[in-house]
């Protein structure tokens, strides 16, 4: 079974930087495409950031406006989302996600995600 391990969260002032990273282990890394997904109270969870399973697609939601940079390393089985700029309404659990990647694109939607990790807190003061 595969199994996803984020961490860097933590309480940051409007403005700054945050890097989160997750970690994989009990899966064939390099098959599995890779998602970030955030959460904040009262709301739906939603796609923050993706990656196919090789170096060709990366995709972004339209909030992120070019201050998240998602990349991965299948050499060390992880990935990170390097957060930038951040504002209170990034304020959320931030969650890694693994799914089996067939044709090498952006998987938007939280559904198809066969692992999860069990998220890191992002605080954005203002």
């Amino acid at each position: 079974q595969g199994q996803l391990v984020e961490s860097g969260g933590g309480l940051v002032q409007a403005g700054g930087s945050l890097t989160l990273s997750c970690a994989a282990g009990g899966i064939r890394f390099d098959n599995y495409a890779m998602g970030w997904f955030r959460q904040a109270p009262g709301k739906e969870r939603e796609f923050v950031a993706g990656h196919s399973r090789s170096a060709g697609n990366i995709g972004y939601a339209d909030f992120v406006k070019g201050r998240f940079t998602m990349s991965r390393d299948n050499a060390k089985d992880s990935v990170s989302l390097q957060m930038n700029n951040l504002e209170p309404e990034d304020t959320a659990t931030y969650y890694c996600a693994a799914t089996r990647d067939y044709s090498g694109r952006v998987y938007r939607d939280g559904r198809v995600y066969e692992y999860w990790g069990q998220g890191t807190q992002v605080t954005v003061s203002s």
